[in-house]
């Protein structure tokens, strides 16, 4: 039963961005960081109970399709946003906003959604590390390349940002997975469900506070926030499988490309961008989008399973 609640994670986005649209101010008051930091904090922890220590062990011997998958990440998506904002010509705010959500790193959520998908989660963990840590420079310079100005990014506030929302939770929970695994054997059927939850949680909260908006430009933002997350999941996967990687880790790199932290995107836009006050919007929409767009997929994914592990080894 629980099982097949987490694999309705379409619908709970569906209902909590409805939620969220028709009565704000249900959420908007929560609108602040440590509520949202808590909550990812909480998602990555349940993702951490998963994995094991032989899974990082397996990773570390795969460093190739790490950094596959990081290249694609930091080229496929500042592109698609570039023409994609080009292509619709959309106005500067919408432009920008859009182009800041394609140079910003992978977003926590691809963690639960590749586990959903039945793809590799500890792949998944590593990648958006790796691609967080970087964006302390990648962001700023490719953000400066395709909109035309430099982002200031905090990179000490980016580095806490990953300690608390990444690492701190997924190494706990992996030592819990290692010495307490009575209590892990217990929590593991709720935990998944709760960390849907979770992100739905989060996707309504930053929609409540740009609902007013988000109604008004809503047809032009979603048509550009379905590109930009569709094309990368498409061109994410087929990337991989260009370099060999069979479905599974095909599956996570796409998943790890085609879903942005678009949380990072909307205070970028509100402190590099105070002059554009409706570049934050993008990033509320993109939120919403690629958790949908990626559930979607992941339960698609997960009623047909990958047959083989990668067999690409270095």
């Amino acid at each position: 039963m629980l099982q097949k609640l987490t694999l309705l994670f379409p619908l709970w986005m569906i209902l909590s961005g409805a939620t969220a649209l028709l009565w704000p101010e249900l959420l908007i008051a929560l609108n602040h960081g440590s509520v949202i930091v808590l909550l990812l904090a909480f998602i990555m922890l349940c993702m951490g109970l998963t994995l094991t220590f032989a899974d990082f062990r397996r990773i570390a011997s795969m460093p190739r399709a790490v950094a596959i998958g990081f290249a694609a990440q930091y080229s496929i998506m500042p592109l698609l946003a570039w023409g994609i904002a080009n292509l619709l010509n959309l106005p500067p705010h919408f432009a920008v906003g859009l182009i800041l959500v394609g140079c910003c790193p992978g977003g926590t959520a691809s963690n639960l959604v590749s586990y959903i998908a039945d793809a590799d989660v500890a792949l998944s963990v590593v990648m958006t590390v790796c691609s967080t840590l970087a964006a302390v420079i990648l962001t700023p310079l490719l953000t400066q390349l395709f909109a035309g100005a430099i982002v200031p990014v905090d990179a000490w506030l980016l580095f806490k940002q990953v300690l608390q929302v990444v690492i701190i939770p997924v190494v706990l929970g992996v030592l819990l997975n290692r010495w307490a695994p009575r209590l892990v054997m217990r929590v593991m059927p709720v935990a998944p469900l709760l960390s849907v939850l979770g992100v739905c949680f989060i996707s309504a909260v930053v929609f409540s506070a740009n609902a007013e908006a988000i109604l008004k430009h809503g047809s032009e933002l979603f048509l550009a926030a379905v590109l930009l997350h569709g094309g990368g999941f498409l061109i994410g996967y087929n990337f991989a499988r260009i370099f060999g990687y069979q479905h599974q880790s095909a599956r996570t790199i796409s998943i790890e490309v085609g879903m942005q932290n678009s949380g990072l995107a909307i205070v970028l836009a509100k402190q590099a961008f105070p002059l554009l006050p409706l570049a934050p919007v993008v990033g509320a929409v993109s939120a919403l989008t690629h958790c949908l767009l990626g559930s979607l997929l992941a339960v698609l994914w997960r009623t047909r399973p990958p047959r083989l592990r990668s067999p690409v080894s270095g």
